[in-house]
């Protein structure tokens, strides 16, 4: 099925039917981020907090979390004003620390630049550190309620599944103006239903989003660079060490170059021959 097809009213109605009907039924209606103020509105720094923890890390593991981070940094003043140092072991667990140092950067500003509440414009979010269209996207739909269109594995799923089922390499581009066409005037709960329909169709008939020209299988984690990273970042939590004691730990031939690149990149610094975590 195409673009067409998908908009004669029918065909429209019954894919929205299917999908918010699964979410009113099995939804994970008690998520914290789904969870509205008092008022009755919705936290756009807990959505944030919430996208970028969940970028490439599954729910279980973020619910925790996500919980201790905003016990921690309950608002974007809070976490601008704290050491990377007490970012970094607050997002320890979660792995991707760039994730924490971009989040922790977006906040900074924020508070600067919007006097500490989260712009509302896709353009603006795409600004701020670590924040890409996609991400953007999701805190516009579920922090302020915006028809925007925005993709992810999940939605690939539900619409390769739907309309794509027989095709390969299907680009983002043609799933854009499918959901574009289907994106009711309650884009937070929309987007929402998509996300679970999508999580229960690759538990029940497989992921569909495999014949996505985007889809690329996450690389191993176990033995990668990546987890050296944040070995050495673990190992300095409790206080700074040098390049010896961390060789005792950390037996790894390129534990050398994993140093120079986070003292770059500013995660770590080496002061008095010790390396301590950026702004101990």
């Amino acid at each position: 099925m195409r673009y067409a097809e998908l908009m004669q009213p029918a065909v429209t109605d019954t894919f929205q039917r299917t999908v918010l009907d699964y979410y009113r039924a099995h939804g994970r209606h008690d998520l914290p981020w789904r969870t509205p103020e008092a008022d009755g509105s919705f936290n756009p720094y807990k959505i944030l907090v919430s996208e970028i923890m969940l970028q490439q890390t599954q729910v279980p593991r973020v619910l925790p979390k996500f919980a201790e981070f905003l016990g921690l940094f309950p608002t974007f003043a809070s976490l601008a004003a704290a050491p990377l140092a007490d970012v970094i072991k607050a997002w320890s667990g979660l792995g991707y620390n760039r994730r924490a140092k971009f989040l922790w950067q977006a906040a900074q500003a924020v508070t600067e630049q919007y006097h500490g509440q989260l712009p509302d414009s896709q353009a603006a979010l795409v600004a701020l550190p670590g924040i890409g269209v996609n991400t953007a996207g999701a805190v516009m739909a579920y922090a302020f309620n915006k028809p925007v269109v925005f993709i992810e594995t999940n939605i690939r799923t539900v619409y390769i599944h739907h309309f794509f089922a027989d095709a390969t390499a299907v680009h983002d581009r043609d799933i854009s103006d499918m959901v574009a066409a289907t994106v009711p005037d309650n884009a937070r709960e929309w987007y929402w239903a998509l996300m679970d329909y999508g999580t229960h169709l690759k538990q029940t008939v497989g992921n569909a989003s495999r014949n996505s020209a985007h889809y690329s299988r996450q690389s191993a984690f176990a033995g990668s660079r990546r987890q050296l990273r944040g070995s050495v970042l673990r190992a300095l939590h409790d206080g700074g060490k040098t390049a010896a004691e961390l060789h005792v730990l950390l037996t790894d031939e390129r534990l050398d170059g994993v140093l120079a690149d986070l003292v770059q990149e500013s995660f770590i610094e080496l002061r008095s021959g010790r390396y301590i975590l950026h702004g101990s």
